[in-house]
């Protein structure tokens, strides 16, 4: 079995893990830039195995400078599309950004009690959060 067999080559810019939808981006930073063993990036993504984890570190070591590049690009990438979301939000966020605004703490609470629709359309007015409606950690 050749290395590259281990990946679905989709564009330049597009490398998935085969039989994921997981790209080695996802992987390569892990290991890169958090310095995540391959034992641990397995453990976090469940639909690839380590042999896969494996695959994808050793396809970087092998082709060092082109993913590199691979990696920034995609890196540069995010970073314009989390900016371009920042100052362009989607009009869910907004309305949450409301119900924070109208809420505080309480709002996924209140969403969850209320619906998002009506916790939009009344007024604002002290909310107690009972014990049930405790939000999860994540």
């Amino acid at each position: 079995m050749q290395l590259e067999d281990y990946f679905d080559f989709l564009a330049p810019n597009d490398i998935r893990i085969k039989g994921s939808r997981i790209g080695i981006e996802s992987v390569l930073y892990e290991f890169i830039h958090r310095a995540q063993t391959p034992e641990e990036i397995d453990a976090r993504f469940w639909s690839i195995n380590l042999e896969q984890v494996y695959a994808t570190i050793l396809y970087y070591l092998h082709n060092k400078e082109a993913v590199h590049q691979y990696m920034t690009d995609w890196i540069e990438y995010s970073e314009r599309m989390r900016k371009e979301q920042e100052d362009n939000p989607d009009p869910i966020v907004l309305r949450f950004r409301k119900l924070k605004a109208m809420y505080g703490d309480n709002a996924a609470a209140v969403v969850r009690e209320r619906g998002l629709a009506a916790a939009l359309a009344e007024p604002k007015e002290e909310y107690q959060i009972g014990e049930s409606d405790q939000v999860p950690p994540r």
